[in-house]
C-alpha cells in the first residue's frame, strides 16, 4: 500500500473502532491524542474507568497483531500516563488498554485488556 493509502486505511480502521467502542455506550474521550511520549488512537470510558485503545490494521487480524511492538507498548504507557495525569484521581484512576485489529474487509477483533496478556 502506498503511504497515503495506508493512513487513511488507518483513519478509516479508527473511525470503525470509535463507532464500535461509542454503539456499546463507551463515550470516546479523545481520538489521536498527543502526549509528549507519543499519541494514543482512541481513548475511551466506561463509567469511571480509561480504555485507551491502539488500533492495528492489516490484511488478517493476526497480521495485525503482529505490528504491536514491545516499543509500541511502551510508547502508549508513557503516552497514557500523561492523559491520566490530568484525571481527578490521576494516576490512580481505574485504566485499561485494549488493542482493536481491522482487518481488510473491514472487520474488528477487540482484544481487551491487552497489554496485560
Amino acid at each position: 500500500m502506498s503511504g497515503l493509502v495506508s493512513y487513511r486505511a488507518g483513519l478509516a480502521a479508527e473511525d470503525a473502532v470509535a463507532r464500535l467502542y461509542a454503539r456499546s455506550g463507551r463515550a470516546i474521550a479523545a481520538a489521536r491524542w498527543r502526549g509528549t511520549a507519543g499519541e494514543i488512537d482512541l481513548i475511551a470510558r466506561d463509567g469511571a474507568e480509561v480504555i485507551f485503545i491502539e488500533v492495528k490494521h492489516s490484511v488478517t487480524h493476526a497480521a495485525a497483531a503482529e505490528r504491536l511492538s514491545r516499543r509500541q507498548m511502551d510508547r502508549i504507557y508513557g503516552t497514557a500516563s500523561e492523559f491520566l495525569a490530568g484525571e481527578p484521581a490521576g494516576q490512580n484512576t481505574e485504566a485499561r488498554f485494549d488493542v482493536a485489529l481491522v482487518d481488510a474487509r473491514g472487520q474488528i477483533e477487540i482484544i481487551e485488556n491487552a497489554f496485560a496478556a
